[in-house]
């Protein structure tokens, strides 16, 4: 992609508008950077990476924070006898120190046995520079300032500084109290200038003692005096500085030399967290248009659903924060379908002035960038796109005064200069080509244009308003014709696509809303009036037509859609109901079961108690199944003859035959049979999922699951893990009203047998055993009758 083509769809301006949302700066300049992907796998895989950062921060609620740019520091330290100062220091300390709660909050996902997020599970394993974050740590004090344990060198002049600090105080006190000064003095304590220790003299006694002055106040009323028992442990002081310098200067050294020696590793840590501040640009800039990302691949359809344009929408969205007045002031962006049908590769997209034409061509450039970028886009989830290597865009007025061409020259010239690169991966956006000459032959051209670039396989949108080039779109199966609506009654447009037909330019009602001359307008309908080709009642029959489909295609959409809210709330309902039922039985079953066994309940009492337990199972599943069914209903208005059912009731598919909405009835044929049913035991039959049932065996449970059949397999086991399969299995088989049971423990010794025969002995709920006859294992299965 050229850098006109950016250009001309305010592709910069959209990356500026992802900079935003960006924490530091070098995540903005990396933002403003980004590009389209020309590696489809390399695409494939930030693509996916954006995803997953998505779904973690959903998760984890996980935001980088701000950073200082290291960029200058790294490039810096590219030269040899380069040593880092302390504020280049400090901020690759800050810098590292947010790697590394970044790097701690990834962490765990390198443990994730699941593998959910394998991208971000690599960014987590980002080598460390470990020396140099210890380093860091153990000299750079929180102030940035370097700590007395840097070395020992600093450690020992500092020592001695100090000691002259306290010394100089010490004779400063013992002076003004031994030559009773103080009337003398502004203030009663010692004081630096010009890096020497001195005393706030009052100026008019400053001849009355000897030593230096070294400086005056900005008033004048006070003078900086150095008395000269002063001086030499001030020599001595700056001698001790001066050391001190030097003792720093090596620290800054030594880990300026461990930066260098870990420099790939402090290189990637920062280029992990300009990583993480993009991924949050994009996740921040998804929540903010209600986003998602694309992945453009071959053979994908072009369906872009509830499609905005990114600065429409972000400009909302900006308004959204300003408050409910500026969000009032700002329209909201209307979404829009862009869809093209398999076998078509071309939409050409007519009808009248300031409809929002060029506004659709620029979404579907933008959002097909957006996606080369791995950036989300703002369109409803499900849009898809075919892979373009290349996007060619002729918008606008290109004439040019300095280049000597007119707008149809610019257009030309310009598809001349690109016509060898156009593919089949070539996506081609034309606004109003062949407009500026003549109306005949540059309706002509275009269509020839249109029909080449299809030949050649090219993905194409363009707007029109040449009645030739709307022929062609509703006459070639290769192209779909569109067109922008208006309202019927007020004639403004309502920036919304019909699609498989044509629309009037409506040029006269544009000019009167931008408030051309009445006289004018009349005029041109009486001249319209003498044109017998005038056919702007049948594009405005068109238009009403279309709005009114469009309308009820909403609708019916929204009230499919709070369907799909409203069952999925009954679902999410049924399941903690369920639970609590079910826990709430498993209690009371545990709760029999012990009774039983302590034989304070006879078994028909306890099987009593059971079965009204499984009773109220029963009925929770039969009302989630009404509540399931009311959901998916449709309402008998929605429905007509020839449209294909589900009656719930049967859970079998039909045909509508009639429909009688007075009284919410429909008749259907089910397999040759015709029936009248109500409306509201019918769903449409692709929506439909299998009868939600609850798990087998999630009745009443009291331990592990084991087997429910009539025969238990104890053969090979421990005695002691044997009883207790037993117990788990007869418990099991009371619950379900088995009477007649199967215990194979085999022949071998007899002793897993006799363990056996001792349990059924005591357990209260067996009437009788006795070992099988040979033809049914003998010796080796045990059959159990339970009262």
């Amino acid at each position: 992609m050229d850098q006109r083509t950016a250009q001309l769809l305010e592709f910069p301006k959209v990356l500026a508008e992802l900079a935003r949302h960006a924490r530091s700066e070098p995540g903005a300049l990396a933002c403003a950077a980004l590009a389209p992907i020309a590696d489809p796998d390399e695409l494939a895989r930030t693509a996916s990476l954006c995803r997953e950062y998505l779904r973690w921060t959903e998760r984890t609620a996980f935001r980088s924070g701000a950073f200082p740019e290291l960029d200058g520091l790294l490039a810096f330290l590219e030269r040899p006898t380069a040593v880092l100062d302390l504020d280049a220091l400090f901020a690759l300390k800050n810098t590292l120190a947010q790697a590394k709660g970044s790097l701690d909050a990834l962490h765990p996902l390198l443990e994730d046995e699941s593998g959910a997020f394998p991208l971000l599970a690599e960014l987590a394993a980002t080598e460390w520079p470990v020396r140099v974050w210890s380093a860091l740590g153990r000299c750079l004090a929180p102030d940035g300032a370097l700590k007395d344990q840097s070395s020992p060198e600093l450690m020992s002049v500092r020592a001695e500084i100090r000691r002259i600090h306290q010394k100089c105080t010490k004779k400063a006190k013992d002076f003004i109290l031994g030559q009773n000064i103080s009337h003398q003095l502004q203030d009663d304590f010692i004081t630096i200038s010009n890096d020497r220790y001195v005393l706030p003299l009052k100026t008019n006694f400053k001849g009355q003692l000897p030593g230096i002055i070294h400086d005056y106040s900005q008033t004048g009323e006070t003078c900086y005096f150095e008395p000269l028992f002063l001086v030499d442990l001030n020599n001595e002081l700056q001698d001790l500085k001066q050391e001190e310098r030097e003792a720093e200067r090596a620290v800054m050294a030594f880990l300026t030399s461990l930066v260098r020696d870990e420099y790939g590793a402090v290189a990637g840590a920062y280029g992990l967290l300009v990583h993480l501040d993009v991924l949050g640009a994009k996740g921040s800039f998804a929540a903010a248009l209600n986003g998602h990302v694309i992945l453009p691949e071959d053979g994908a359809p072009l369906h872009l659903r509830d499609a905005r344009h990114p600065l429409l929408a972000a400009e909302r969205g900006r308004a959204g924060q300003g408050g409910r007045a500026h969000a009032k002031a700002v329209p909201a962006a209307v979404p829009v379908d862009i869809e093209l049908r398999p076998g078509q590769r071309a939409m050409i997209l007519s009808g009248g002035n300031a409809g929002g034409k060029t506004v659709c061509l620029k979404t579907l450039g933008l959002v097909a960038l957006l996606a080369a970028t791995a950036i989300p886009a703002p369109v409803a989830e499900g849009s898809a796109l075919p892979r373009f290597d290349d996007i060619f865009v002729i918008l606008g007025d290109e004439q040019s005064l300095e280049d000597h061409v007119s707008t149809f020259t610019a257009q030309i010239t310009r598809l001349a200069r690109g016509w060898e690169t156009v593919g089949p991966r070539t996506l081609v956006l034309l606004d109003e080509f062949g407009a500026g000459t003549d109306p005949t032959q540059g309706a002509a051209l275009a269509q020839a244009v249109v029909d080449t670039l299809l030949e050649r396989g090219a993905w194409l949108a363009a707007a029109t308003h040449f009645p030739a080039l709307k022929v062609f779109a509703m006459t070639d199966a290769r192209v779909r014709a569109a067109s922008v609506l208006f309202d019927p009654d007020s004639k403004r447009p309502l920036f919304r696509i019909g699609y498989d037909q044509v629309g009037a330019s409506q040029a006269l009602a544009v000019a009167r809303e931008h408030g051309l001359p009445e006289e004018i307008l009349r005029r041109a309908e009486s001249l319209m009036l003498l044109d017998s080709t005038d056919t702007s009642a049948l594009m405005e029959r068109l238009n009403e037509l279309a709005v009114e489909r469009e309308r009820a295609t909403r609708a019916l959409e929204a009230e499919r859609a709070k369907l799909r809210e409203k069952r999925l709330k009954l679902d999410e309902r049924f399941e903690r109901e369920k639970g609590a039922l079910l826990e709430e039985v498993r209690n009371a079953s545990q709760d029999v079961l012990h009774r039983l066994k302590r034989e304070k309940i006879t078994h028909k009492q306890a099987l009593k108690e059971l079965s009204a337990a499984r009773e109220r199972v029963r009925t929770q599943e039969a009302e989630e199944r009404r509540a399931t069914n009311a959901a998916q209903a449709v309402a008998p208005q929605a429905l007509s003859r020839g449209d294909r059912v589900r009656y719930l009731p049967w859970d079998r598919n039909g045909v509508v035959e009639e429909t009688d909405e007075r009284k919410g009835a429909v008749k259907i044929d089910l397999s040759g049979v015709s029936m009248w049913v109500e409306a509201a035991d019918l769903a449409p039959a692709g929506d439909v999922a299998a009868p939600r049932r609850a798990p087998s065996g999630a009745t009443v449970t009291v331990a592990a699951p084991v087997p429910a059949g009539l025969a238990l397999d104890l053969r090979g086991q421990r005695a002691d893990v044997a009883t207790a399969e037993l117990e788990k299995f007869l418990d099991r088989a009371l619950l379900d009203n088995f009477t007649s049971l199967e215990i194979i423990h085999g022949r071998g010794t007899g002793a897993l047998r006799k363990e056996v025969h001792e349990f059924l002995r005591r357990f209260p709920a067996v009437a009788s055993y006795a070992l099988a006859p040979e033809d049914r294992g003998g010796d080796g299965v045990t059959l159990v009758e339970l009262r």
